[in-house]
């Protein structure tokens, strides 16, 4: 089951907007959440789902609770960091 829709970033187009990762939310991003698998990443690797300020906890606390969750920071056009997914990635 996919929990979220596809991000602005990998695959988007040049130019669209950065929205947030929640399923079915078009909102623009405020917050890039920073994760990685340790089962499958190495410990440097990070991972960005972007998100709208309403979103934010809840997204943190998917990460969180299973582990996978490394830090939250603002987002602006020119600051994303890693690799931006949109998907159980």
């Amino acid at each position: 089951m996919n929990l979220f829709s596809l991000a602005s970033g990998a695959g988007a187009p040049e130019g669209a907007p950065a929205i947030c990762s929640r399923k079915a939310c078009r909102a623009g991003a405020d917050w890039q959440l920073l994760w990685n698998n340790p089962r499958i990443h190495t410990p440097e690797r990070r991972k960005v789902w972007l998100s709208c300020t309403e979103h934010r906890g809840w997204l943190e606390d998917y990460l969180q609770t299973r582990g996978l969750w490394k830090e939250t920071l603002p987002f602006t056009a020119g600051t994303a960091i890693g690799e931006q997914q949109g998907g159980n990635s």
